[in-house]
């Protein structure tokens, strides 16, 4: 991290090694800083009172190792930030206005989804700020991971007849609450088929029908005009002496045939006009056909009038024509067997339901049997470590607790609400001392015995909770000599499978350290970039020297400081 122009940090570079980082310092050095400032990376609120004094704002800017896949990288890249070399880059910038902005892998982010991203990145245990197991949820996850296939295996189980049973009742739910509409959409359309089947029409047969009425309506019309083109081709018997197309053609192809052998051109010609005798008797004939079996029959046209009639009021409710009709009448036949299978459809869903519900209830009991059985091992493991962390009376246990709804399943001989873990509401307890009510670990203990009731879970856990970084600052309040060792090593062994930084004022906790960071102010009470150093040899010596006796130099503090961290290197 980088942080520049927050509290008493002028600007410093804090590198947090894998493994076990102890940031040490004279009281009021700027240590807890280190604490604020990953704070605020992770979305925490934005004080303006942490800008440095005379600065217009303050920032902060982190590099996180994130594994590609991980739930933090999906996020990160579905917020558009990217990631570099497998790394997120974050920054956050406060101005002492009490404005705040947030840039997540280059892309500028609202700050709710750095505090998202926090719950999967980093674990603080602080004297002010708690994260982590102190949520119920993530009780309940981290003993089902230190249950292990215990709980795995029916919880996978469970999870799919879960998941069946939401879409079951959803499916139910929504078959019985519309039955009225369901049972109003059926009528409709039996109603509709019902005076489309009364109709019987034919595809097509609009286009038929009004092309028969056009021709009726117009009967006088069109018989007069066909007997006149009839008279004009073939003659008219009333009146000989007029001159008919067939005959004058007749006797135009006589006057080409008399010549044609003598030109093959007009010989062509006089075939062509042989063509159009031969077409025009074939006309002549039709129009006497049509003339003939004209109906002119009132009584026809009222019937084809009131046809249409009827498709028209069809067309009018269920389509723009006849086509659409029948495409309307095909779709709502399969509608109407679809509804009309609904009864049975919410028979066999009520008994899958009930079914799936039975189900449930055997899982769920077998998470509960499982769950207890991890939890009190789980308790004797952590209440052994709270003996070794200068809290030898303290006991810490779980509650599996469940609640009751009617419309549950049961579980105990008692209906009780579910959801997609089971039916288990687990929180982690304390009683501090004897005699004391076991209460929620985040309102049994002071500042810092939670601290180191936090430590003892989280060493419990080792290995199963999917944060990779832990951050405790004054997990060491109020212990000394060798309750402080104790701590010390097993902040170490937590380091094995977790990267841990830790601000503390005792030795026996730094010594433990695989890199040690020294937060020291200058002369002008700031602290610079050269103010936080890596402490390596001598120097650590000297530190840890310091933190002993309050003197760096003194032999006997020196050789206290070289055993310490001979003891921390034996224990790796």
């Amino acid at each position: 991290m980088r942080i520049r122009s927050l509290g008493v940090i002028d600007d410093a570079v804090v590198e947090l090694s894998p493994g076990f980082t102890a940031v040490t310092g004279e009281t009021g050095a700027g240590k807890t800083m280190v604490v604020t400032s990953l704070g605020l990376l992770l979305g925490g609120r934005a004080d303006p009172a942490l800008v440095r004094i005379g600065s217009p704002s303050a920032v902060v800017e982190g590099r996180v190792s994130v594994p590609p896949g991980a739930a933090a990288a999906v996020r990160a890249e579905e917020a558009g930030a990217e990631l570099d070399d497998g790394a997120l880059l974050i920054s956050r910038t406060i101005s002492a206005e009490g404005r705040s902005r947030a840039h997540l892998g280059g892309r500028s982010v609202p700050v709710g989804v750095l505090a998202e991203l926090a719950d999967e990145l980093v674990a603080v245990h602080g004297q002010t700020d708690q994260q982590g197991l102190l949520k119920p949820a993530r009780q309940r996850g981290a003993l089902d991971r230190y249950a292990g296939d215990a709980v795995a295996v029916p919880l996978a189980r469970y999870g799919d007849a879960y998941r069946r049973l939401r879409a079951v009742s959803a499916q139910l739910e929504e078959l019985t609450t519309r039955a009225r509409e369901r049972a109003q959409e059926a009528d409709l359309l039996r109603f509709g088929l019902t005076e489309i089947e009364a109709v019987e029409p034919r595809p097509g047969e609009d286009a038929e029908l009004a092309a028969e009425a056009e021709r009726l309506g117009h009967a006088e019309a069109l018989a007069s005009a066909a007997a006149l083109a009839h008279g004009a081709l073939a003659g008219n018997p009333e009146d000989p002496e007029v001159l008919d197309a067939t005959t004058l053609v007749a006797g135009a192809q006589r006057a080409l045939d008399a010549v044609r052998a003598h030109d093959p051109a007009l010989a062509a010609l006089a075939d062509r006009m042989g063509e159009i005798s031969i077409l025009l008797a074939d006309v002549a004939t039709e129009l006497a056909g049509y003339a003939d079996n004209l109906d002119a029959d009132p009584r026809r046209l009222a019937a084809v009038e009131e046809r249409r009639a009827a498709l028209t009021a069809l067309t009018r409710k269920y389509g723009t024509d006849v086509a659409a009709v029948l495409a309307w009448a095909e779709e709502g036949a399969a509608r109407l067997t679809e509804l009309d299978g609904d009864d049975d459809r919410i028979g066999e869903l009520t008994a899958e339901r009930d079914a799936l519900r039975s189900e449930l209830s055997g899982l769920a009991q077998a998470l509960t049997d499982a769950r207890t059985e991890a939890a009190a091992r789980f308790a004797d493991a952590v209440t052994a470590e709270l003996a070794s962390l200068a809290m030898p009376h303290a006991r810490v246990s779980f509650a599996i607790r469940q609640t009751e709804d009617p419309e549950g399943v049961e579980v105990g001989g008692r209906t009780v609400a579910y959801g997609p873990a089971g039916a288990d509401e687990v929180e982690l307890l304390l009683a501090p001392h004897p005699g004391a009510p076991p209460r929620p670990i985040a309102k049994g203990a002071s500042g810092g015995e939670l601290s180191r009731v936090m430590l003892a879970v989280e060493v419990v856990f080792a290995g199963t909770d999917p944060v990779p970084t832990y951050l405790f600052d004054e997990v060491d309040a109020g212990v000394g000599g060798k309750a402080a060792v104790e701590i010390g090593r097993r902040l170490a062994k937590l380091a094995r499978t977790a990267q841990v930084v830790v601000v503390t004022h005792l030795p026996q906790v730094a010594a433990f350290a695989d890199r040690q960071l020294l937060v020291e102010k200058t002369s002008d009470g700031s602290v610079t970039r050269s103010g936080v150093t890596v402490l390596e040899g001598e120097d650590r010596v000297r530190e840890l020297s310091r933190m002993l006796a309050g003197q760096e130099d003194s032999e006997t503090a020196r050789a206290h400081a070289e055993e310490l961290l001979a003891t921390a290197r034996a224990d790796a």
